[in-house]
């Protein structure tokens, strides 16, 4: 698989490693790199994630054959639009939402019948940094990307999504899309509406007596507020699923500890256990 040209549109931990696994690989001609701010395309040309940078999205995207959207996922739907309408028929779009039943609403009937065909990704890799400074070659190596299509994708173009994950070397799995929205909302949202609702009733003053158990459990509260806060609007459904779940989970530890019930409070918490040891280390 060789791409003359690949374009990433928002360069920062995940676009910009992207770009620095692709580029490590060989796999593309040229990456061209897609921003607002020109100092962070500047910064991302000098750590060699994009050939050369623009804040033009259709011009970033007139001679690609890929384009990966890594902007937050309430710009995702527009900026794969934008893209749609620019790139060459031949081009495939794709991105790293953590969120896929949104962008879908937002493109039915909207992209153009003949042009570039979208198909959704979620690379499930990152860290609560942020920025083209804290990529990585590496990042994906090893690390689940889920794609996700839909009854109307082009078996071809999926199989082309799918090559060039694995070529960053991710391992990928195909699932439908609101599924993965459903899946998400237990193994990636509650959880950092969990951890940012622990470290919101820490006071400060105690934070010195903090040790492993609450840093590893607090750790994605670092992650960028606005970030987060579109995640939640766009899966909001399924996150508040979650979250009744999460809270009729509690209700029953807090009923088991006010009662008194040992029994009760053991088997809570083996069956937290039990799933937490099938995940391995």
């Amino acid at each position: 698989m060789h791409l003359e040209q690949l374009t990433i549109v928002g360069v920062g931990l995940i676009g910009g490693s992207v770009g620095l696994a692709a580029k490590t690989a060989g796999l593309a001609t040229r990456v061209v790199g897609v921003g607002r701010d020109e100092r962070t395309l500047e910064r991302a040309v000098t750590l060699g994630a994009i050939d050369r940078g623009t804040k033009d999205l259709s011009e970033a995207v007139a001679d690609a054959d890929l384009v990966v959207v890594c902007t937050p996922v309430d710009r995702i739907a527009a900026d794969i639009l934008t893209a749609a309408r620019s790139a060459p028929p031949r081009a495939i779009i794709t991105d790293a939402g953590s969120t896929k039943g949104n962008i879908l609403r937002e493109l039915a009937g909207q992209l153009p019948p003949r042009g570039a065909m979208f198909i959704g990704s979620h690379p499930l890799a990152g860290s609560e940094k942020r920025g083209a400074a804290h990529g990585r070659a590496d990042l994906f190596r090893d690390r689940l990307v889920v794609v996700t299509p839909t009854a109307e994708t082009d078996l071809e173009a999926l199989s082309v999504v799918e090559l060039f994950w694995q070529r960053l070397g991710a391992r990928v799995v195909r699932m439908d899309p609101f599924e993965h929205d459903k899946a998400l909302a237990v193994t990636s949202h509650l959880p950092h509406a969990a951890a940012s609702g622990l470290a919101g009733v820490t006071p400060l003053e105690w934070l010195n007596l903090s040790a492993g158990g609450f840093r590893d459990t607090t750790r994605v509260a670092a992650g960028d507020p606005d970030l987060w806060a579109a995640i939640f609007e766009a899966n909001r459904d399924e996150v508040l699923a979650a979250t009744d779940a999460y809270l009729r989970r509690m209700a029953q530890f807090r009923a088991a500890l006010e009662g008194r019930d040992s029994a009760a409070l053991v088997a809570w918490l083996t069956e937290a256990k039990q799933v937490r040891d099938a995940l391995g280390s």
